[in-house]
């Protein structure tokens, strides 16, 4: 995928000259997701992770506000065969620590952990919050990382105090249920997606207290990436979005691909916030010749 710079909308069964998605023998088992995670010690508290063993280089996943690395469940059956690396961000699933101030205390943890784990420039893949976090490590660690997918990304995002996203989570109270209409919203997509992931994902994050939704929110509020991503070195980059995105949109994907003339930019048609969720084989296929590229 060298040479950026390429606008692809990108339909199932077409590659599109991307590389075919291969067959998968079935989804991983969703009960088990948290019994199989490590633990890496840090300063200030401790990261939890899936890993995959496999082929470098290796694959840093990093999942979206209120999810954790089972986000990438159904992605993961895609990727077999290479080196999978899949953290809890600070204080979601698994993971604890201070509450971060700023992107910058997602993306050292992520730092930390790609060096404890002695990642030779991993392929770097985050997805919304995920995503904005990849690109401050990118900018706080050049050379690091050896290429970058944004999934469902903004540099800035536009979430004002009468966005639904907003209203909503100011409706939320502790214990928040896991069947709150919000997730509805929250998590929604299309309906091929298994709804046993969906149920897992919606009761993990109900598990995280109303007010820390409420200051991670905040923080991605006042997320402006538009500088900082110029930052982030010389790498290969790829932006992944959902045509019908209603979180981030047409206007968040057009200050992505301004401000990163060189990407390449992917839209899937027919798929909303969570490529990852409803198109896995696709998202997965352009991950694999990302890290053939980075070889």
């Amino acid at each position: 995928m060298a040479g950026g710079g390429h606008h692809i909308r990108w339909q199932a069964g077409t590659g599109s000259g991307q590389g075919e998605a291969r067959p998968v023998s079935g989804p991983l088992d969703q009960d088990s997701w948290v019994d199989r995670k490590r633990q890496l010690l840090l300063e200030n508290g401790r990261l939890a992770f899936m890993e995959q063993a496999g082929a470098e280089p290796a694959v840093v996943l990093v999942h979206g506000f209120t999810d954790t690395s089972r986000s990438f469940s159904l992605l993961m059956p895609h990727l077999a065969g290479h080196r999978l690396v899949i953290p809890d961000l600070r204080n979601h699933g698994s993971s604890f620590g201070a509450e971060p101030d700023g992107l910058g205390c997602f993306a050292s943890d992520l730092i930390a952990l790609a060096k404890a784990k002695n990642l030779h420039r991993p392929v770097l893949v985050g997805h919304s919050l995920g995503a904005m976090v990849a690109i401050e490590a990118c900018a706080a660690a050049p050379g690091l990382f050896g290429a970058l997918v944004l999934i469902g990304c903004s540099l800035r995002p536009r979430i004002g105090n009468e966005h639904p996203v907003t209203t909503g989570l100011q409706a939320l109270r502790d214990p928040i249920h896991p069947a709150d209409p919000f997730f509805d919203y929250w998590h929604h997509c299309r309906e091929d997606v298994p709804r046993a992931f969906l149920e897992k994902i919606a009761l993990e994050a109900s598990g995280m207290p109303a007010a820390r939704w409420r200051s991670v929110l905040d923080l991605i509020r006042h997320v402006d990436l538009t500088t900082r991503v110029h930052e982030r070195g010389s790498i290969e980059t790829v932006l992944i979005n959902g045509v019908e995105d209603m979180l981030f949109g047409s206007v968040d994907r057009a200050l992505l691909v301004s401000a990163l003339p060189d990407a390449t930019a992917i839209d899937l048609p027919r798929t909303g916030h969570n490529p990852h969720w409803e198109e896995p084989a696709l998202v997965a296929a352009v991950i694999r010749n990302c890290a053939a590229a980075a070889q």
